[in-house]
């Protein structure tokens, strides 16, 4: 399979190593890199990455005939302006999440897409850069705990006030924390669930614990409902640091035959290290350490890019996770400190 090359565009946000790494150890290279500033990203991003040449203007990489893919993650409300000028340049796009911050950001994209023919991908890391999640779409489809009918997803995170930068504490230019986060719990509810499409039951968004910080919404919950399940979401910025890690993100997937229940990051008082899976159905209550599990989109968006596919996500899918976020975001009933703006 033919290596791809690639450029990055905007590194405010740490996921660009992920983006970048999975990338490289499947024999992708690297031309260059360019962002705006220096945020306090591109200190990490040159321990890691010290041999790729960061370029004065991003048009370089624009206009460069041998690169094939821009990587982005620039800040949230950038993301869709640098995606599409890299796809009328003849890019195809990996950007982290969310993707765009605004439907009308969502609906130049969509056109861009259109237009273009480019790929528009968003890596959600909780679902593409966690073992755990492929071992358990492998249990489900061995038919484990029969037909999926719900998923529970909770996205805790820690605040970390210190390294973040200004504009997490602006709302228009993170979009809100369930364009943010919620993407992530959205994308496997519809995978999950094989949903197409779903309604926005009910939304909120709150500040809780940081009424000094107007800008910043630390909770939020989406209800979701569609033709094939029900979905529950729940996102916060509460992670005490007693917790030996960022979060103690979880998914549990009731199915009519069983449940699993994936401890992503930590298992709280248990087991050592990460992606816990457990497994319950009419036969056995069983324990699963999925590390070794396979993470198979990089390799498949690989192959779209070159075989003009979409195997690693469909793109349908990808539009539909931030217009559901999107739309959560532009409901919600906003509680705490948010009630008074």
């Amino acid at each position: 399979m033919k290596n791809l090359t690639l450029g990055v565009i905007g590194v405010d946000h740490r996921h660009i190593f992920g983006q970048l790494s999975k990338m490289l150890e499947l024999g992708c290279k690297c031309k260059g890199w360019w962002t705006e500033g220096d945020p306090e990203p591109v200190e990490g991003f040159l321990q890691r990455f010290p041999d790729i040449p960061r370029v004065a203007d991003r048009d370089s990489l624009l206009q460069d005939p041998e690169i094939d893919m821009i990587l982005i993650a620039d800040v949230p409300v950038r993301r869709a302006a640098r995606a599409i000028e890299a796809m009328q340049a003849g890019k195809d796009v990996m950007t982290d999440k969310p993707g765009c911050t605004t439907l009308e950001q969502l609906d130049s994209i969509t056109a861009c897409v259109a237009k273009t023919g480019r790929i528009w991908s968003i890596d959600f890391s909780e679902r593409f850069e966690v073992p755990a999640v492929t071992r358990a779409a492998e249990l489900i489809a061995e038919g484990r705990i029969g037909k999926v009918i719900q998923t529970v997803g909770l996205g805790p995170h820690r605040l970390n006030r210190p390294t973040r930068p200004k504009w997490f504490f602006n709302e228009a230019e993170y979009g809100g924390i369930l364009t943010d986060i919620a993407s992530h719990q959205i994308d496997q509810f519809l995978f999950f669930t094989g949903s197409d499409d779903a309604e926005i039951v009910s939304s909120t968004v709150a500040n809780f614990a940081n009424p000094s910080d107007a800008g910043l919404q630390d909770f939020g919950e989406i209800n979701l409902r569609s033709d094939h399940g029900l979905g529950y979401v729940r996102v916060d910025w509460y992670t005490p640091d007693g917790l030996p890690t960022w979060g103690d993100g979880r998914l549990t997937i009731l199915g009519t035959e069983g449940y699993i229940e994936l401890r992503k990051y930590v298992d709280v008082a248990g087991r050592e290290g990460t992606n816990h899976v457990f497994v319950v159905n009419g036969d056995s209550c069983e324990y699963i350490n999925a590390t070794d599990a396979a993470l198979p989109y990089f390799e498949q968006l690989i192959h779209d890019v070159i075989q003009r596919t979409e195997t690693a996500m469909p793109q349908k899918h990808c539009f539909k996770v931030m217009e559901l976020a999107l739309k959560a975001q532009a409901q919600a009933v906003r509680l705490g400190a948010l009630s008074k703006v």
